[in-house]
């Protein structure tokens, strides 16, 4: 799903060729999306990925990334936050890391809350309508942690109650899980 919250970094890694070096760092906050992108990405280019970067040993990042220069198979490193905010000790890994593009994933956008609002919902086999779904984009807030927290939530409501996926229902199951403020007075359809 391409929204404007990752839209850019999805055009950079469609046009790899044109990077200065055979790498780049994708960041991105939980949940983002950055390692299923990055998967797809290296499957296409024939590349590597090095997920969770700042778990792996610099040693092996170090020699991917050189790698990835001399067959011109590029390296997707995934992580958290860009390079320079990592504690990097060796000075090379440190110099290639900076040297190679970044490019973050960003919370997402209207558009695409909307898109895994209704692709978890599918999943899930909830009927949950447009209705609904608009009534959810303005309320949650706007992570996909909290996105995937709402839809588990709802979730266990409709298995719990038997009732139909509903903004009345929606409203007083996520008021009481604390995913939106219960206290504000509202209109039955609003």
């Amino acid at each position: 799903m391409v929204t404007q919250s990752n839209e850019r970094a999805v055009q950079q890694l469609e046009h790899w060729s044109t990077w200065p070096v055979a790498a780049v760092v994708v960041t991105g906050p939980r949940k983002s999306g950055r390692s299923l992108l990055a998967r797809i990405f290296a499957a296409k280019a024939g590349g590597q990925l090095i997920d969770d970067a700042e778990q792996q040993r610099e040693a092996d990042i170090f020699h991917a990334w050189n790698r990835a220069q001399e067959t011109r198979k590029p390296v997707v490193i995934v992580a958290y936050a860009p390079p320079p905010e990592w504690a990097i000790r060796l000075p090379d890994l440190r110099s290639r890391l900076v040297a190679s593009p970044t490019l973050r994933l960003g919370d997402p956008d209207e558009a695409l809350m909307r898109a895994l609002f209704e692709r978890q919902f599918y999943r899930r086999g909830l009927d949950a309508r447009s209705d609904l779904i608009e009534w959810l984009v303005r309320r949650i807030e706007r992570t996909h942690v909290a996105l995937l927290r709402a839809v588990d939530v709802l979730d266990e409501a409709v298995l719990g109650s038997r009732k139909r996926l509903s903004i009345t229902l929606a409203r007083a199951t996520l008021a009481e899980a604390g995913l939106i403020d219960g206290t504000q007075s509202e209109s039955a359809g609003s």
